[in-house]
């Protein structure tokens, strides 16, 4: 039980120097309050959003006033209730692809630096492979083989977005295999699958999570990317399905261009936080470009 007790307490004390260093960042702290307000809206759009986003609410293409402060669409419906449960499927399709691809890379980076020889080289061959193939019309061919669908399109994103992950953990691996905490668990007896887990794992962990953070950003700009080419899912309401209906509609040239901006405002705001924090990360995990900082 003491044993169990001590853990708990160290693991507290490192989350604890993990605020401190990250709280210390202004960016980190402007990126999570931004992050904090696009999630609250997620989670509470039903409570916030003044209508439903898919009902006709008033006429088409009608400019902002009291009741529709950034007017309606070609249908009729508020741009605004739009906007709000957009941001729940761009943040499910960012995060869920970040966490499939970390998943996928770090389990072939971890086996790849560990084990070396034919192994490695096998992985990183088919790592290699994945980086070379042309990102967009990859995406863009899986997407039209696959079908319109929100699942297909994280599932997608995520296999263009493993090996960069890959390449990051497997060169951690190589230092950490030869540390000396390593060696020693080796000697006493731990096998390979108990190391990777307790050992190299959580060493690992903390670039995975800098990296997924980017990813995030990136599996939301191409959700909107491919949903403003017509390749997203037409059923659910995002951020690109937005883009592609107002320019079908020629937003831009009618009486409300809130349909375009509005959308393109909140994917901007949404990549600035990930940035932001992902600067952060990366100071609070590389104690050399904390101390340049300072």
């Amino acid at each position: 039980m003491e044993a169990v007790s001590v853990k708990r307490y160290r693991r507290f004390e490192r989350v604890i120097e993990f605020w401190r260093a990250y709280s210390r960042t202004r960016l980190g702290l402007i990126g999570l309050g931004i992050l904090l307000f696009y999630t609250l809206m997620a989670i509470f759009a039903p409570w916030i959003a003044p209508y439903d986003p898919k009902a006709r609410v008033g006429g088409s293409f009608e400019p902002p006033s009291a009741e529709h402060p950034l007017g309606t669409d070609e249908m009729g419906r508020d741009i605004l209730s739009q906007v709000i449960y957009g941001t729940r499927v761009s943040l499910l399709v960012g995060v869920l692809a970040a966490l499939l691809a970390a998943a996928i890379g770090s389990a072939v980076g971890m086996v790849s630096g560990y084990f070396g020889g034919l192994v490695d080289d096998l992985l990183m061959r088919i790592t290699d492979l994945f980086l070379v193939i042309p990102g967009l019309p990859f995406i863009i061919v899986l997407s039209v083989v696959l079908g319109p669908s929100i699942w297909n399109i994280i599932l997608v994103i995520a296999i263009i977005s493993w090996p960069s992950v890959a390449r990051l953990v497997r060169s951690e691996t190589l230092s950490l295999k030869e540390r000396l905490f390593v060696q020693a668990s080796r000697v006493s007896g731990a096998t390979d699958l108990y190391i990777i887990v307790h050992h190299i794992l959580p060493n690992v962990l903390p670039i995975v999570a800098a990296s997924m953070v980017l990813t995030i950003t990136s599996a939301i700009i191409l959700e909107a990317g491919l949903s403003f080419l017509g390749l997203g899912d037409p059923t659910k309401i995002s951020w690109g399905t937005m883009l592609y209906f107002a320019d079908r509609q020629g937003a831009l040239l009618s009486d409300n261009p809130y349909y375009i901006i509005a959308p393109g405002i909140a994917l901007i705001g949404i990549g600035l936080a990930f940035v932001f924090v992902s600067y952060a990360l990366d100071e609070v995990v590389n104690p050399r470009l904390r101390e340049r900082e300072r």
